[in-house]
C-alpha cells in the first residue's frame, strides 16, 4: 500500500520501520478548533456532515490541506454502526450524543440488528471520494469504536460519568452484555472490512471509555472482543489500537496484536515502548492541553518526547487523546511544523 503514496511515513513507522522523522497525525484533526469547519458545521447537522459522502471528504480534508498532516482520517463517528443496529442517534448542542432507546434488557439486545451494512454504504462512499481527493498524497486512516465504548453509549443512552447502569449490566447481566458485545463485535468487523475494501491505508479501534473498567473486567468484557476483530478483520493495512486508559491496559492490548498501541498521557511513552513486543510501534503521547501553552513550550515539550524516542522505530507523533474545540489553530499548526521540522 505504501508504495502508492508519495508520504509513507505513517505507513513506514505503523510497521516499525525506520523514518527520518516521526509521522504527525491528531486525533480530532478535523474539528471544531477550526473555523473552516465550523462554516460547514453551520449549514449541516452533525449526522448529514457524516452521512453525505462529499461533505464528509471536505471535512476530512480541511487538516490536509490547512496543517499539512501526515495522514488524513476519515471524518465520521464510532456511534454510527450503533446507528446502524437499530439505534435511535442523535447529537445535541452542549449535551453530546444520545441514543433514544437505551439498550437496557434482552428484548432490547434481541431487537439489534447486526446485517446492517448497507446503511453504512455511506462511508464507503466518501472514502472513495476521499482518496480520489488524495490521490495517494498521504494515507487516509479509518475507524470504528471497540464494542465496550459502543455498548457503554447503548446501555447509558448518552455519555456518562460514571458508567453507572453500563456496570450493572457487567455485573448483575454479564450473559447479556456478552451477548450485545458479541453483536457489536460482528458488526465491527464487517463494518472495518467494508472500509478496507474501500481502500484505505490503516485502520484505527477506538475504545474511547476503556478506562472505565478494572484490569479483569477489561480483559473480559473489552480485549476478548478486540481481539475477536483483529483476528478477523483484513489484515492488509497497518491497525491501530487506541483506548483512554491505554498507559495501563497497553500489555493487554498488544495481546490483540495491533500494529501500533497508541498511548494516552499519562505514561513515559518510551517504557511502554519497550514493554510492548518487537515490531508494535506507538503512537502519541502528547497531553492536549499543553497545545493552549505558548509557542515555545509546545516546542520544548515535543522536542523532549523525541529526544525520549530517539533510537526507538516505530512512533508515530499524536496526541493522547483528542484536540479541544477551543485550542487556538496557530498553536496547533506551530506544533505540526515542529513536528515537520525535526530530523533524527
Amino acid at each position: 500500500m505504501s508504495k502508492t503514496l508519495q508520504n509513507d511515513l505513517l505507513i513506514r513507522a505503523a510497521l516499525s520501520q525506520s523514518t527520518e522523522r516521526p509521522p504527525v497525525w491528531m486525533m480530532r484533526q478535523a474539528g471544531r478548533f477550526m473555523p473552516e469547519y465550523w462554516e460547514i458545521k453551520n449549514k449541516y447537522s452533525f449526522l448529514e456532515m457524516c452521512k453525505t459522502p462529499e461533505i464528509a471528504a471536505d471535512v476530512t480534508m480541511l487538516p490536509v490541506d490547512l496543517l499539512d498532516i501526515d495522514a488524513a482520517i476519515l471524518f465520521s463517528d464510532i456511534l454510527v454502526t450503533g446507528e446502524a443496529m437499530g439505534g435511535e442517534l442523535s447529537f445535541e448542542q452542549g449535551v453530546g450524543p444520545r441514543f433514544g432507546n437505551p439498550v437496557r434488557t434482552q428484548a432490547d439486545v434481541d431487537r439489534l440488528e447486526t446485517d446492517c451494512l448497507d446503511k453504512l454504504q455511506y462511508v464507503a462512499d466518501a472514502i472513495r471520494v476521499i482518496q480520489e481527493r488524495l490521490a495517494g498524497r498521504i494515507p487516509l486512516i479509518v475507524f470504528a469504536g471497540a464494542p465496550f465504548t459502543i455498548l457503554s453509549y447503548l446501555v447509558e443512552g448518552g455519555s456518562s460519568k460514571d458508567f453507572k447502569r453500563t456496570k450493572l449490566m457487567l455485573n448483575n447481566e454479564p450473559a447479556l452484555a456478552h451477548q450485545l458485545l458479541q453483536k457489536i463485535a460482528d458488526v465491527t468487523i464487517n463494518y472495518l472490512n467494508m472500509q478496507i475494501d474501500a481502500g484505505v491505508n490503516a485502520v484505527q479501534l477506538f475504545d474511547s471509555w476503556a478506562l472505565a473498567l478494572s484490569w479483569n473486567d477489561y480483559r473480559e468484557f473489552a480485549h476478548y472482543y478486540n481481539k475477536y476483530i483483529l483476528d478477523n478483520i483484513k489484515r492488509t493495512v497497518p491497525v491501530i489500537s487506541f483506548c483512554k486508559g491505554s498507559s495501563v491496559f497497553a500489555p493487554i492490548m498488544a495481546e490483540a496484536n495491533p500494529d501500533v498501541v497508541s498511548i494516552d498521557w499519562n505514561a513515559d511513552l518510551k517504557n511502554i515502548k519497550q514493554t510492548l513486543p518487537a515490531g508494535i510501534a506507538v503512537q502519541g503521547n502528547l497531553d492536549p492541553f499543553v497545545l493552549y501553552a505558548d509557542k515555545q513550550v509546545i516546542e520544548r515539550k515535543i522536542l523532549e518526547l523525541f529526544e525520549r524516542m530517539r533510537g526507538e522505530n516505530g512512533f508515530i507523533f499524536n496526541l493522547g487523546h483528542g484536540i479541544m474545540p477551543d485550542i487556538p489553530f496557530d498553536n496547533v499548526k506551530h506544533a505540526i511544523n515542529v513536528v515537520k521540522g525535526f530530523r533524527y
